[in-house]
């Protein structure tokens, strides 16, 4: 069967929605995975902006996109739509610092994970690749492009800017500290991981073998600060909010959606339930996500025009949509990672207002017992995070779980000195990994009262 490309964009049946005239690059990419191509990739579509992607660790996505002249599939339920933005797939090269100081490239946007924003000793992250772009900019009388992390994290922009002035020479940090723009935004789209299953299916429906498709919910959000260093497509037009302000809607998409998306997927994970809408299904965990948003709502400030009680039956919906098939271990990766913005932050500010935080130490214990490497039922597993190696070393050997839960508080890269010091947060957690270790995930769901 043939690739999807250029050449047999006109085979494709007609319900497939085609690319409009495929414009020139004005933004570069850097981690094109598969939620950049389901989230900002069809924004920039939208508004006739190029992308020029870029990986920074595999060739994988080079592999599957170049091919097929980098266009893609976006499959949203039953609707299909071929994506044109994306000009073409880089890897860390000279082409790339190249690419990002053409004076045509406007916009850099990142989706490079929390991880990516650590020191790369080799001199290839991402900050290292936007400072040498930055100082070529410099030297050649270009203004510098707005910079744009569309990581989950709290103050992405300022940890952007950060890094990138860190690895910069001390002349080219203080044009940057002057001219550059790193604004902090939130992004939000449920974005599961596509499977051979869907690349045969959809290859089934249209005729032609997509490598790179994506597949992705309905709902997509993108609030960005209004703070640009130059040009900027009309964001407003394709949907996008500009604010003053990026913290409270931050909090609250990584505090409601994204700290329950980490409780279901270790809660649920660990009870053998594969996908979020199963977990969702089970009325006893449907009950014990509304009472971790109970907890988390009250270290909200909710900015005008979000309306909490509306956002959260939203998710609610949006968790129970069985058509994404979003694997729980897929949420379940790189949680040490997640862990601080997602759940550790709403516990620190409950218990400075000693507050109890039952459900949400319930979702940190359930973290806890995934390190142990095996499911409820026995089951082993390999736990995907740059901290696994060290988190098993901890609780090597240690059988109580007031052992273990203390082991892990320790680590100073994932809780913050002074939570890890609060007896209140230690016990709560302690009781609830004993009660997962003795009962398991689903029957201390079924028995949680907050």
């Amino acid at each position: 069967m043939n690739r999807l490309s250029e050449a047999t964009l006109d085979r494709l049946p007609s319900f497939v929605r085609r690319p409009a005239p495929r414009p020139a690059p004005r933004v570069v990419h850097l981690g094109i995975g598969a939620f950049h191509r389901a989230h900002q990739a069809v924004v920039f579509d939208d508004l006739g902006w190029g992308v020029t992607g870029a990986s920074l660790r595999s060739p994988a996505v080079r592999k599957a996109m170049v091919p097929q002249d980098c266009l893609y599939s976006l499959v949203v339920g039953e609707e299909v739509r071929v994506i044109g933005a994306v000009r073409d797939v880089l890897l860390a090269s000279d082409a790339l610092t190249e690419a990002l100081a053409a004076p045509e490239t406007d916009i850099v946007t990142l989706t490079v994970t929390e991880k990516g924003y650590l020191p790369d000793p080799s001199g290839k992250g991402a900050a290292d690749f936007l400072a040498a772009a930055l100082k070529l900019r410099h030297a050649r009388g270009i203004a510098p492009f707005t910079a744009i992390s569309c990581d989950n994290l709290p103050e992405n922009g300022r940890r952007l800017r950060e890094a990138v002035l860190a690895a910069s020479d001390p002349d080219t940090a203080d044009w940057i500290a002057r001219e550059g723009a790193f604004p902090q935004t939130m992004v939000d789209r449920i974005v599961p991981a596509t499977e051979e299953a869907d690349i045969d299916a959809l290859a089934a429906r249209t005729g032609l073998v997509d490598r790179a498709m994506v597949k992705a919910e309905p709902f997509l959000q993108w609030v960005i600060e209004d703070r640009f260093a130059g040009p900027r497509p009309d964001f407003a037009a394709a949907g996008v909010q500009l604010t003053a302000e990026i913290a409270p809607w931050e909090d609250a998409k990584l505090r409601l959606l994204n700290g329950a998306h980490s409780a279901i997927a270790y809660l649920g994970a660990l009870a053998g339930l594969d996908f979020v809408h199963e977990v969702i299904a089970v009325p006893a965990y449907a009950r014990f996500v509304a009472a971790l948003w109970d907890e988390v709502d009250a270290t909200l400030s909710p900015p005008p025009g979000l309306d909490i009680a509306a956002y959260r039956r939203a998710l609610m919906a949006r968790f129970a949509n069985p058509g994404l098939q979003h694997r729980t271990r897929q949420i379940a990766m790189d949680g040490s990672q997640k862990l601080p913005q997602r759940l550790l932050a709403p516990i620190a500010a409950r218990l400075e207002r000693d507050q109890p935080i039952a459900a949400l130490a319930l979702a940190v214990a359930g973290w806890m017992r995934w390190q142990s490497g095996r499911t409820d039922a026995g089951e082993a597993f390999i736990v995907d995070d740059p901290l696994a190696a060290e988190m098993a070393r901890r609780i090597a050997g240690l059988s109580n779980p007031a052992e273990q839960a203390k082991a892990l508080i320790g680590i100073d890269a994932i809780f913050p000195p002074r939570l890890a010091a609060d007896p209140r947060f230690a016990e709560a957690v302690a009781r609830q990994l004993a009660r997962l270790a003795t009962l398991g995930a689903r029957r201390t769901i079924e028995e949680f009262r907050p």
